[in-house]
């Protein structure tokens, strides 16, 4: 399975996660003597041009530390990036390395509404930038890789694999519709053809806590490794990767690191998105109510730690029987993976892109819950500390700054400010599917709202490290 001599990754979005995961995986391949594989990395905005600068300049090298709940921190300088793909407004750089016929795989990690997809998972032809993309540009994954691969089937039409690394449900088939359906409507006939026919779109799933990077690692690093890194990331100790095994032009050797190759990634996806990235999102958005910062501190708080451990037991378990995984026991490392408290995960990060979440990570279970005749009073807890948050939100008393690239200020500060603004909430289609029109659910939201309200005017205090951190400032 693997390719010939020099086979390139090309990875688009040089964030963390990619640097703590993926660079991570084909770096210890390099490790064993696995040369044949590296990966060049290149940015669609000039967000990353300082990390790319860096990166640059240290030949593509940094170190990865990562730590274990037992505070155990380990340093290993990952050198799987060969290439630094340089930005420039027109993706020149992009384009030639995606068009080289020794790129086999092309790789990219986007949020969740990076996809611009609806409620029902088609694409949001109507999103200004899609229209801006469908007219020419290249503001989204969707306008880049049509730019790149009209040059790669100029050049020779090799095929090439486009992987999704990121957290959506089925990602490389709704990636896959959302791109053919981008090109559908760009009328670009050739490129769709030979898209549908010479690229596959592979369902993974990709797990490592990997907080933004802050300035207190590069001094850990020097100290432990010698190495002044301008580039440093952390994450956890723990990873993960499972991958549907269907590459169009050949692959790295991954499972000999470890990478689980398989015909299916659905129960392992269902696992991760209910169990860990829902129950993120519920500690993120509570702590964040409760006047704590980062996620370990949530965790730590029993009523927290609780609800995400009911949400999961009362109603993500049963809607995900039979599975081939022990769920009880992946509840269990993702809630003492949360309570690590040399991670500093944020609650600011995790708390991020909740209007694509709700619909992709929690509505599900609220779905089949109500179908199999139970009433997902564990589950409800979720969006009625969204909607909270959201309050906060609109009342400017966050103690950060909220990102959702979903969002809408003006639309969203609107609904908010009525007197009915809960019954719209509950009414979204786009959040909530059929039980947006289901009065069951709006009246267990209501109630759920009203039962976590008081609680959430209470500031919470955690001890970590010798410090007590106490809200209601």
């Amino acid at each position: 399975m693997t390719a010939s001599t020099h086979s390139v990754w090309m990875h688009i979005g040089a964030g963390s996660f990619h640097r703590a995961h993926q660079a991570w995986y084909l770096h210890r391949l390099r490790e064993q003597g696995d040369k044949t594989w590296h990966i060049a990395l290149s940015n669609i905005r000039d967000d990353a041009v300082p990390l790319l600068t860096a990166l640059t300049a240290q030949q593509g090298e940094y170190v990865l530390e990562t730590v274990t709940p037992e505070g155990d921190r380990a340093y290993e300088k990952i050198s799987s990036i060969r290439t630094i793909v340089p930005w420039d407004a027109e993706l020149k750089g992009m384009i030639a390395q995606g068009a080289d016929a020794a790129t086999r795989v092309i790789a990219f990690t986007v949020t969740e509404s990076g996809y611009y997809l609806d409620n029902d998972h088609q694409l949001d032809a109507q999103h200004p930038d899609i229209q801006a993309d469908l007219q020419g540009e290249a503001r989204t994954l969707y306008g880049a890789l049509t730019r790149v691969l009209l040059a790669r089937m100029a050049a020779h039409g090799d095929p090439v694999t486009l992987l999704n690394c990121d957290n959506l449900r089925h990602n490389g088939e709704r990636f896959r519709q959302g791109f053919l359906t981008f090109l559908s409507l760009r009328k670009e006939e050739a490129l769709y053809a030979w898209v549908r026919d010479q690229t596959t779109s592979p369902n993974t799933m990709v797990d490592r806590i990997t907080p933004r990077p802050t300035d207190d690692i590069a001094p850990r690093v020097l100290k432990a490794t010698g190495f002044r890194d301008s580039a440093p990331v952390m994450a956890e100790s723990f990873i993960q990767w499972v991958i549907e095994d269907d590459f169009a032009a050949g692959r790295p050797a991954l499972e000999n690191v470890g990478v689980e190759l398989v015909d299916s990634v659905l129960p392992w996806e269902e696992a991760k998105i209910r169990i860990l990235n829902a129950s993120h999102s519920c500690i993120a958005w509570a702590g964040t109510l409760v006047g704590q910062l980062c996620i370990h501190q949530s965790t730590q708080t029993p009523e927290i730690k609780e609800m995400a451990w009911e949400y999961v037991t009362q109603d993500v378990i049963p809607s995900l029987l039979p599975s081939p995984l022990d769920l009880e026991e992946y509840r269990d490392v993702v809630l003492a993976r949360f309570a690590n408290p040399w991670i500093r995960d944020t609650n600011q990060r995790v708390a991020a892109d909740g209007l694509s979440k709700i619909p992709g990570f929690i509505t599900p279970t609220l779905m089949e819950r109500y179908a199999s005749g139970e009433t997902p009073r564990a589950t409800a807890v979720l969006p009625a500390l969204f909607f909270l948050f959201l309050q906060r939100w609109h009342a400017e008393a966050l103690p950060y700054a909220y990102q959702d690239g979903a969002l809408n200020a003006p639309e969203l500060h609107a609904l908010l400010g009525r007197e009915d603004a809960l019954q719209r909430f509950a009414s979204d289609e786009t959040l909530f599917g059929p039980l947006a029109h289901k009065a069951e659910f709006a009246t267990l939201l209501q109630d759920t709202v009203t039962s976590l309200t008081d609680w959430a005017k209470q500031p919470q205090s955690v001890s970590d490290e010798g410090v007590d951190y106490v809200s209601g400032n």
